[in-house]
């Protein structure tokens, strides 16, 4: 049972310390720290928790006290480059990064 999201403009660095967090969780106790935690990649890892474990219902007619996240990764996607225009005529790159979010679950006592 997974679920992933591609391409989200989060800097998969600041990700990864929301899914390092999470990883060996329930995933009761993992989406009630995602709705608090206050870092900005929360609310989607926490979207991507809950697709995860409706794949888990609905595919595989699990239940939710059941299920622990296995493996929550954050790696890198893309990155969009924007010129950034400075003093005297330079300018400077910046760099957009993108991350693509997965998430397992699997079943206690399996």
């Amino acid at each position: 049972m997974k679920a992933s999201a591609k391409f989200q403009r989060m800097s998969p660095r600041k990700a990864r310390l929301v899914t390092d967090l999470i990883t060996g969780k329930s995933a009761e106790e993992a989406i009630s720290i995602l709705e608090h935690l206050p870092k900005g990649s929360a609310i989607t890892i926490g979207r991507v928790v809950r697709s995860a474990v409706a794949n888990a219902e609905n595919n595989f007619n699990l239940t939710l006290e059941n299920l622990y996240v296995k493996n929550a990764i954050a790696n890198e996607g893309p990155r969009m480059k924007r010129v950034w225009y400075r003093g005297r005529g330079r300018r400077d790159l910046k760099v957009h990064r993108m991350a693509h979010l997965e998430v397992v679950l699997d079943e206690r006592g399996s």
